[in-house]
């Protein structure tokens, strides 16, 4: 199996009407291209505004979520009666976030409230039946789960067998028949009034604190005491939300927008400690996902997750410093186990048979299961096809999987249940346990599920584009607006464009494996970089057509419009 080498350019949707985006620009005082681009990847002229303006007042009501309700009702009645909750999260950022909300949250209002997170390679992903017992044990009668549980049935008896009242939050994909458990809360359901069904576990938790604080509200439960402003986690709601790669649309949009401020900000101390560690300066999206996630899961990768949770939560500055550079260190081992196991899964996807064409299965006993997600991540980088690597241990295995542009993931996975012991996880991303005498027959259905769903086109990989513009179509002002559609990310992608027949001037490498010129055209001329794109310098010569993402490049006080290229091509004749 060969890897990609160039990717094919399309442009996104439909381009819209010339009328529409004139009505639009002029009612909203937009910039054309703006109005052009949001209308072109289908947001309807009515949901502009919003979009735009993305205020927490317009986040839709809790209580519609199923279950609600009946949950909110049980915590609440646990804090009045001074009950302690018991918050069970999930090892990745999602759930470490998710966890830390729903306990300083729940805190804030005057709960007792305590945490679990499972150990990746002694527990395993999910509830946990010794976490349930323990609870038990304890004397606590509230567990709610955070980022896990729609699928834990046998957990959800034994919850019932001990006594507790079990809270299930999840996002991930429920089964036809759901636990048995006191709620079930989850976006997904097929009867939930949610307007939003994409949220991460950390937005589900958020919304389960905003209706528990209305439950306490309206029982006079903050006459005498301090009502919590739960903007003060909204920090916690971008970092699971955008870890998670959920879509940054709608109601993850919004949170994300403002928990990101609150994030800048940098008001938890935790936080903080990781920024230093990590070298950030301003916080955007790409800083959450390429700096500070890695770090928080590199915990719940080599060694325990609830580090994550503690730097979350932690006020003593001494102690978030002391264990954000331990993070750091796991990370920096993470890297280096990622490294050789990508060397190695490389070398077993040129061995493959040549039958194997649609989908790239991998399973070695040497392999750490904590990070054959990221390697997974990378295959599908280089390969573009759906992957699944599993880390052995005795008599089965444990594997992550990634998926690509038309194969749902959960669904492929669906098809070969009867060769998994268990699966889990959404269109893109999943998790399964496989018996070590399934392994080659799952390999075998897999690849005939991805046969099945994916045609010689969908394994080509793309470029989208949101139309093509002059240089001249870009003023500063308008890059500076486009800016303000961000946060970017799964589902609000940085804008893209396509600028045809310029000519690069004063091409020159730079920091080693980069590009820096003047793309020229009819007198214009505009500074452009192209990252990583060194090696492909001659392909800059002569007329090309460029894919560009506009920006605003800032420097010594001075703002300038600058192109970052994202693929480039010989112009058509």
């Amino acid at each position: 199996m060969d890897a990609v080498s160039r990717r094919r350019w399309f442009p996104r949707g439909t381009p819209p009407d010339n009328t529409a985006v004139g009505a639009l620009a002029l009612r909203l005082g937009l910039p054309p291209l703006v109005a052009r681009l949001l209308l072109g990847r289908g947001l309807p002229e009515a949901a502009v505004a919003e979009f735009l303006s993305a205020r927490l007042a317009d986040l839709p009501d809790p209580f519609l979520l199923p279950d609600m309700e009946r949950a909110a009702g049980r915590i609440a009645a646990a804090v009045r009666r001074g009950e302690e909750i018991a918050v069970h999260g999930d090892y990745d950022v999602d759930g470490m976030s998710g966890t830390a909300l729903l306990v300083e949250g729940l805190r804030a209002c005057g709960a007792s409230a305590g945490y679990h997170i499972p150990l990746r390679l002694k527990d395993g992903y999910g509830l946990s039946e010794a976490a349930l017992r323990d609870a038990a044990a304890g004397g606590r009668r509230l567990v709610v789960s955070v980022d896990c549980g729609v699928s834990a049935h046998g957990e959800a008896r034994l919850a019932r067998e001990l006594g507790l009242d079990l809270i299930i939050t999840d996002h991930h994909q429920p089964p036809p028949q759901l636990p048995e458990a006191f709620a079930v809360i989850n976006p997904q359901r097929a009867d939930s009034a949610f307007p939003f069904r994409d949220l991460a576990g950390v937005g589900v938790a958020f919304f389960l604190l905003v209706a528990v604080r209305r439950e306490l509200r309206e029982s006079g439960w903050f006459a005498e005491r301090p009502e919590p402003d739960l903007r003060a986690v909204l920090d916690l709601v971008a970092l699971g939300t955008i870890a998670d790669l959920v879509p940054l649309q709608g109601v993850n949009r919004t949170l994300t927008r403002i928990g990101l401020g609150v994030l800048e900000r940098g008001e938890r101390p935790g936080i903080r400690a990781l920024r230093t560690v990590s070298g950030i300066g301003k916080v955007n999206c790409g800083t959450v996902a390429f700096q500070l996630a890695p770090r928080l899961n590199a915990a719940g990768r080599l060694d325990d997750a609830s580090r994550g949770v503690e730097l979350l939560l932690g006020r003593d500055v001494d102690a978030v410093v002391e264990t954000a550079q331990l993070l750091d260190r796991f990370n920096r081992d993470r890297q280096q186990i990622e490294l050789q196991t990508l060397e190695e899964a490389t070398a077993m996807v040129a061995a493959l048979p040549p039958e194997r064409t649609h989908s790239i299965v991998l399973a070695c006993d040497a392999w750490h299961p904590g990070v054959i997600g990221i390697v997974a991540s990378r295959l599908v980088e280089r390969y573009y096809r759906p992957t699944v690597l599993i880390a052995m241990d005795g008599e089965g295995g444990k594997g992550s999987a990634r998926s690509i542009r038309g194969l749902h993931l959960y669904r492929a996975l669906h098809e070969c249940a009867g060769h998994l012991l268990a699966f889990g996880g959404h269109e893109m991303a999943a998790g399964l346990s496989v018996a070590r005498e399934q392994v080659e027959t799952f390999s075998l259905a897999f690849e005939a599920a991805a046969r099945q769903h994916l045609s010689a086109d969908d394994l080509a990989p793309s470029l989208l584009y949101d139309g093509t513009v002059s240089l001249a179509e870009l003023p500063l002002a308008t890059i500076a607006f486009l800016e303000s559609l961000a946060p970017f990310g799964m589902g609000n992608p940085e804008p893209v464009f396509l600028i045809e027949r310029l000519r690069g001037r004063q091409l020159q490498k730079v920091g080693g494996s980069h590009l820096r010129f003047l793309a020229c055209r009819e007198g214009e001329a505009v500074p452009a970089i192209a990252f990583g794109m060194a090696d492909r310098l001659a392909e800059f010569q002569g007329d090309v057509d460029l894919l560009v993402s506009p920006q605003v490049n800032r420097y010594n006080g001075r703002e300038t419009v600058q192109l970052r290229v994202r693929d480039v091509r010989s112009a058509a004749s």
